[in-house]
């Protein structure tokens, strides 16, 4: 049987899946901590709280890429 060609996200964390801090995750996606700061008081991306520390798991990071990936004609 054939795998699907279309990799469905899965909201369990890996047993390997990268915490992130605001400074890396805007490294990672390339933009700055204020937008990440943004998109976590919007609440338009998953986040983990750590206490008062706020970290972005790097699943969460791929499927907001993802979700935000436009096909071409």
């Amino acid at each position: 049987m054939s795998r699907p060609s279309q990799v469905m996200h899965d909201p369990r964390p890996g047993p390997h899946d990268e915490l992130f801090t605001i400074a890396q995750a805007g490294e990672y996606l390339g933009t700055g901590e204020r937008f990440i700061r943004r998109l976590v008081a919007q609440r338009r991306i998953s986040y983990v709280k750590l206490g008062k520390y706020v970290r972005l798991q790097r699943s969460a990071l791929d499927h907001f890429i993802e979700s935000g990936r436009v096909p071409s004609d």
